[in-house]
């Protein structure tokens, strides 16, 4: 076992040799234009050291994979980052360091910008912008907005025949990083990780990644959970509402829930969503210390792109981390977005990205949303979408009050179907918690498609994944049965 003073030396080595080379930093021409017109510009400093591969386990269980993990990315920050913190310092520029992604955000001068690009430590300088979250245009009404026990979506799945056999997702813990979360509302509440029915503890269970905002009604650095736009109560709700007086909104409601507030009233950085994404791999006490891998969630739901508007232009502003966050064992599903219905309309990340479970939209009548993204997409390495679930006029919780709802359309509303899906198979089969790759087998080989003629990518309509529906749409009863099968099967 390597001490960490070993650990420092290869860090040390391979930081050196990161650095030798002499390119000159890129730089994004939008953050030169910022900072000339502005004064100043909000940038990402990334820097050109990456956490050694030969460092990490590979043995072990997923917790311990998880942690190696987490000491190796922190030590290669702390020692790659500390001659340009000096920096930083001596120049009087407050700054924001992270370790997921080796980069440091900073407020920066054009003389400041471009005297970083011209040190060796540094491979690029990026704006980090903020972009409102974008939400499809309201469809024709498919179905009555009622309110039913068992919300339609949860029904369409065959979620309820799972509770019928006493799978509800207990012992799982989902995510949601969003607009924030109501977490007092009834149907929220009682499945916190955070409340014990009779005091909250918010520590290790609750972030909030907005420091700045200048009107937001959450204020900024709250220390309880608050949703400032709706969005992201709506989608906890899908995961795990029940309010245990009719309202059951949500796949899993055995299962408990964190969160990390990533937008300011649906407005992203790339650094708030990597600053979640840090969070969520090593969660932290609300003074934002002692990270602890062990208390990472078993699956992150993530309704929300990252555009180039947003500041995601390189394509790897948030990659890093959401790589990170899927090596570290911790299921990552994400929306397709909401530029269909034509092909090739999957553009922003995550939802490019071959770490995360890409999630397309459906109506009542299983049919694709018109507004749903569609693939194919470029350089990916498998079929997008991967799967699709229930996302047009989904009722779920909402902010307004301890007791409002609201229906609304988009992928966003498909994907934390999926992700209380995921929390059913991991429910009946344990031994696949920390396993994200089987657990997205499982969801993809159990789909069911559905009807459409629409071709993207000439892959048929008829065949299996394409780049409409991928597999098609889920069914929980269906995954657990397959994921309890291997549990008492074995994984062979």
């Amino acid at each position: 076992m390597q001490t960490s003073v070993q650990r420092r030396a290869w860090l040390a080595v391979a930081i050196a040799l990161a650095c030798g080379t002499t390119a000159a930093a890129e730089i994004d021409p939008a953050l030169l234009v910022k900072s000339r017109h502005g004064g100043s510009a909000d940038a990402l400093i990334v820097l050109k050291a990456v956490a050694p591969t030969s460092l990490l386990r590979q043995g072990g269980d997923a917790l311990a994979r998880r942690r190696n993990l987490v000491d190796t990315l922190r030590a290669t920050a702390d020692v790659s980052q500390e001659p340009l913190r000096r920096w930083l310092d001596y120049n009087g520029v407050t700054y924001r360091s992270f370790w997921i992604v080796n980069m440091i955000q900073a407020e920066l001068t054009l003389a400041q910008i471009d005297e970083l690009a011209a040190r060796d430590d540094v491979a690029r300088l990026v704006e980090n912008t903020a972009q409102p979250l974008r939400m499809p245009a309201p469809e024709p009404t498919m179905r009555p907005d009622v309110v039913e026990a068992v919300e339609w979506g949860v029904s369409k799945i065959n979620a309820p025949q799972v509770w019928a056999m006493g799978i509800t997702g207990q012992g799982v813990t989902i995510a949601g990083q969003d607009t924030g979360i109501r977490w007092t509302h009834n149907a929220l509440k009682p499945h916190y990780r955070g409340w014990n029915g009779s005091t909250a503890n918010h520590n290790y269970n609750w972030h909030d990644a907005i420091h700045d905002s200048t009107s937001n009604p959450c204020g900024n650095d709250s220390l309880v959970p608050c949703d400032d736009d709706g969005h992201g109560s709506h989608t906890v709700g899908t995961m795990v509402g029940d309010d245990g007086a009719g309202n059951q909104v949500g796949v899993a409601p055995g299962a408990k829930w964190i969160g990390c507030r990533n937008m300011d009233a649906g407005n992203g950085t790339p650094a708030r969503y990597n600053e979640c994404a840090q969070w969520l791999l090593a969660p932290t006490d609300l003074a934002g210390a002692n990270p602890d891998p062990a208390k990472a969630p078993d699956i992150v739901s993530n309704s929300w792109g990252c555009p180039a508007s947003e500041g995601c232009t390189a394509g790897n502003e948030v990659k890093t981390a959401i790589d990170n966050l899927v090596a570290g064992g911790i299921l990552f599903v994400a929306a397709a977005g909401n530029d269909g219905s034509a092909c090739n309309t999957i553009l922003d990340q995550p939802a490019t990205l071959d770490s995360a479970f890409t999630i397309g939209s459906t109506t009542s009548s299983d049919t694709m949303s018109s507004f749903s993204s569609r693939g194919p997409v470029t350089g990916a390495n498998r079929v997008k979408p991967d799967v699709v679930a229930p996302g047009s006029n989904v009722r779920s919780v909402y902010n307004g009050s301890d007791t409002s709802y609201a229906s609304l359309s988009g992928t966003s509303m498909a994907t934390p179907h999926v992700a209380g899906a995921a929390a059913l198979v991991m429910a009946v089969n344990p031994a696949l918690k920390g396993d994200p790759q089987r657990v997205m087998d499982i969801l993809r080989q159990t789909a069911v498609p559905i009807t459409s003629t629409q071709v993207c990518g000439a892959i048929p309509a008829t065949t299996f994944p394409n780049p409409v529906q991928g597999y098609g749409r889920i069914d929980a009863l269906a995954a657990v049965i397959l994921a309890d099968t291997i549990f008492k099967n074995g994984f062979e």
